[in-house]
């Protein structure tokens, strides 16, 4: 690590890279409470992460976010509302799963309590509180779609665009597999080590192929998030907010910052045509398709993944 540099990184890195511990902090955005974490120069230009369904900030990986903040960005990843450390909506209630998938099937509209629109809000509203905007925004699965809320509602506030996994809410392209759409209804297991074993068993049929992770790796990441906040009501709203969102193709031929889409091959949940719709609709958009990839960040392809967030990254003005 640079000397020159002033770093705030998660716990974990902290230990790593002999880092002085700094609390890890919270406020208040769009009038609720987000978690947030930064790692880097706060100087350097700033580089949002938004994770997917149910996703805490620490799906992010320590070292994918220093290594980003070693190529100069403040890199800023935050819970986003409804998981992790970040305010719940537990007066809004649990809806009903089975309705809600009924809309896939041509039933009634889903009314969600809140959108997608709400939660590109909250990070658009937590990098402007910091002071850090315009910021460099990369999302992954429903954080895709949140940062492609997020460059339609404020152009402004963003430099470049990334897509990870992800889709333009086209109800004709991206679905899920079987298979995968299996893992993502399963319903809530009752115990810590159900919980872990549940989480091993959907990376295995939703990871990446070509780059399977280690399940040492995956235990240790599933406990890690259940002991920090197992809270599986939130992606339930998540997933209502998902289905209710309108199709932003049209919209996205609006878009006129630098735009990278990442997407496996072998994506089961987030099927490659996401990604193709997604870069077919964004004016000069960048497709880069990784063969063997499905639906994470192995670390094997961070390199690859990284150095062209950051290509895409220098071409903003």
């Amino acid at each position: 690590m640079s000397n020159r540099r002033r770093r705030t990184p998660s716990r974990l890195t902290r230990a790593r890279l002999g880092c002085s511990i700094i609390a890890v902090p919270n406020t208040t955005a769009n009038h609720i409470t987000i978690e947030y974490e930064i790692i880097g120069d706060i100087a350097d230009p700033a580089l949002l992460l938004v994770m997917g369904l149910g996703g805490q900030l620490i799906g992010w990986p320590d070292a994918f976010c220093a290594q980003l903040a070693d190529h100069g960005f403040a890199v800023v990843r935050y819970d986003n509302r409804d998981v992790g450390l970040s305010q719940k909506f537990e007066e809004a209630g649990t809806p009903d799963l089975a309705a809600i998938l009924g809309v896939l099937g041509g039933g009634d509209t889903v009314t969600p309590p809140y959108t997608l629109g709400d939660m590109a809000d909250d990070g658009i509203a937590l990098i402007e509180g910091l002071g850090l905007s315009p910021a460099h925004i990369v999302g992954a699965s429903m954080g895709g779609m949140i940062v492609q809320e997020m460059v339609i509602r404020h152009p402004d506030a963003v430099r470049s665009l990334c897509s990870i996994m992800s889709t333009t809410g086209d109800t004709s392209v991206g679905q899920p597999t079987p298979e995968a759409m299996a893992v993502l209804l399963q319903p809530p297991p009752a115990t810590r080590a159900e919980v872990i074993e549940a989480s091993v068993r959907g990376s295995r049929v939703i990871g990446s192929p070509g780059y399977p992770t280690d399940e040492a790796d995956l235990r240790a990441g599933a406990a890690l998030a259940y002991d920090r906040s197992y809270y599986p009501q939130g992606p339930v709203r998540q997933i209502a907010a998902i289905l209710a969102a309108a199709d932003r193709s049209t919209a996205l031929g609006e878009v006129h910052v630098p735009t990278l889409v990442i997407h496996g091959d072998a994506d089961p949940l987030v099927t490659p045509t996401g990604g193709e719709a997604t870069a077919k609709a964004v004016p000069g958009a960048e497709l880069l398709v990784i063969e063997g990839m499905g639906h994470d960040l192995p670390e094997l392809l961070w390199p690859e993944v990284i150095a062209a967030i950051v290509a895409n990254a220098k071409q903003a003005h």
